[in-house]
């Protein structure tokens, strides 16, 4: 119940500070975490970057001032933090499908996103199976690509992404730079340059052994580091269950763990067997004790 009281205090923040310019080191100090750390819970948690929430919440509260007052759209843009109106108009019509003025005509439709809140959810899932993990730094190499994590398109474009690099050849190519068998699976699956509107790269990667070739692949040094690995339960082509251990653990592990996200920008899934047999697949997330 802390961790409820404590993001809600942050949301408590956020709301009472939309107006003005907003500090997320604050929000991050009501809630007893890192900057960092609060910035990835609220992400995964609600499937909203925060600067995204804000930009949401800030353009609802400005429609509705539109809507309820004779304010001019120049003092409604500045009010919610636009450096001018034409700023502020596309921002909005991006949103609402409409521009300033034309919200406050009658019958105009416009979207109104509520304030957040945190409340416990009793279920019935299982055992989540984890072990803290020390391990030495390390490189990794491979391909990349750019997605976000705004509604949840990272888990649509990453599944793509594999999907299209085993069709072309991409994969067997990596695989080979890597010197491994036809057989045997990639190494790793790594998100990183994660950024506060929700952007982030992901790489399909080979941890990198002896004289592996990696001049014509993005290369990855992943620093000494704590991290607490997850055991998922693998069925083959269906990434459901991988998708619900990662919202697990920052919804469930983090809230009750002695731990926070480390200010590492790495995040990992590492596969283990090969291709004609049973796999593995584990989670690791960096993390340092709170």
């Amino acid at each position: 119940m802390d961790w409820l009281d404590r993001m809600n205090r942050a949301m408590d923040y956020l709301e009472a500070n939309l107006t003005n310019e907003m500090d997320y080191n604050e929000a991050a100090k009501t809630a007893l975490c890192s900057t960092y750390h609060f910035q990835r819970m609220f992400s995964f948690i609600t499937g909203v970057p925060l600067s995204e929430y804000i930009r949401r919440r800030r353009l609802t509260l400005a429609a509705f001032e539109l809507q309820n007052t004779n304010s001019r759209v120049i003092d409604v843009a500045l009010l919610y933090g636009y450096e001018s109106p034409e700023a502020f108009s596309r921002a909005f019509h991006k949103l609402h499908g409409v521009t300033p003025m034309a919200a406050r005509n009658k019958g105009a439709a416009l979207k109104a996103f509520p304030r957040m809140s945190f409340h416990i959810s009793i279920k019935g899932d299982s055992e989540m199976n984890y072990r803290m993990e020390e391990k030495d730094a390390f490189t990794v190499f491979g391909l990349e690509l750019q997605t976000n994590v705004i509604d949840g398109q990272c888990y649509k474009d990453i599944p793509a992404f594999w999907a299209a690099c085993e069709r072309d050849g991409r994969c067997a190519a990596l695989a080979q730079a890597a010197q491994k068998r036809p057989d045997e699976l990639l190494d790793a699956g790594v998100t990183y340059d994660h950024n506060p509107n929700g952007g982030m790269k992901y790489m399909i990667g080979c941890i990198k052994h002896g004289d592996a070739y990696t001049d014509s692949y993005t290369v990855l040094h992943i620093p000494k580091q704590t991290w607490a690995v997850f055991s998922v339960v693998w069925q083959a082509e269906d990434v459901t269950n991988l998708h619900k251990t990662w919202e697990r653990i920052y919804a469930e592990w983090f809230p009750t763990a002695d731990y926070e996200h480390a200010d590492c920008d790495f995040d990992m899934e590492l596969y283990y067997g090969d291709r004609d047999s049973q796999y593995g697949v584990e989670i690791w997330i960096p993390v340092v004790r709170k």
